[in-house]
């Protein structure tokens, strides 16, 4: 079964959608209308540039150019974790965590499921590698940067009933314990939604891309399966590891609260 192509008048009509919202959001004085343009004009630019790129990358097949492919998604995603922070740590440290939670959980993760789930030959086959490697990686920094969002806010807002834990002799992690369950609920409860609701509210990307594409519904399925799984433990495993992160960083080794360790909020 072949796809039906695309032209770019038919995304043009499509597009016709994007001028209609806009349209309507301007006469409801939002404020919004211009971001949706913008945000528009950004995919349609970022999403052609990619596919050019992702062709070049299938076509040699080669072992550095992933690897310089991957580090990009490392770089943009750690620095979108840290621009979504509204308490942001001073200098590198919130693009430091980002990076570092990132690092361990999605490539750890994603390599996992290369070597031992998929297996493809050989194993840093682009088709494989970098879309994986996306969608783990995308899901993970929406639950890190969630988590870290609310902790670091959690943290500074109520940085006088922490500060009496303490003194009332509580461990740093025994003083914010209330605050990382809450943050970690917050970043996996979206995703545990989506597996739960998965085939029946609607058919998730990657399957339907799949299908789309000619493949077997059943093959689609099994993949699908696998990378929901390969998500919410990158998501878990990396939330986790961000909260301890910060956790050191806002405590010193004689469990004070260190609060100059936030930047100065911007007037």
């Amino acid at each position: 079964m072949s796809t039906e192509e695309l032209s770019y008048l038919d995304l043009s009509f499509a597009l016709l959608l994007v001028v209609g919202l806009a349209i309507l959001l301007s006469a409801y004085r939002l404020g919004v209308t211009q971001s949706l343009l913008v945000a528009t004009v950004r995919l349609v630019v970022q999403l052609s540039l990619i596919g050019y790129v992702l062709r070049f990358l299938f076509a040699s097949g080669n072992e550095p150019y992933v690897a310089v492919m991957a580090l990009v998604m490392l770089i943009v995603a750690s620095r979108e974790i840290m621009a979504r922070q509204k308490r942001r740590l001073k200098g590198w440290g919130s693009l430091g965590i980002g990076a570092g939670t990132l690092f361990v959980s999605s490539f750890a993760i994603a390599l996992y499921g290369i070597l031992v789930v998929v297996h493809p030959k050989p194993w840093y086959t682009p088709q494989y590698v970098i879309p994986l490697l996306g969608m783990i990686m995308s899901n993970t920094m929406n639950a890190i940067s969630l988590s870290m969002d609310r902790l670091t806010s959690a943290v500074y807002d109520n940085r006088d009933v922490i500060e009496q834990r303490l003194a009332l002799g509580q461990t740093s992690r025994e003083a914010i314990r209330s605050y990382s369950k809450d943050c970690i609920r917050t970043g996996i409860t979206p995703i545990i939604n989506s597996m739960a609701t998965a085939g029946i509210v609607a058919l998730p990307g990657m399957m339907t891309g799949q299908i789309l594409a000619g493949a077997s519904p059943l093959e689609a399925v099994r993949y699908q399966i696998m990378i929901w799984i390969l998500i919410a433990a990158g998501a878990g495993f990396g939330m986790a590891f961000a909260l301890r992160m910060l956790e050191v960083t806002l405590f010193d080794s004689r469990m004070r609260l260190r609060l100059d360790r936030f930047e100065k909020p911007k007037k």
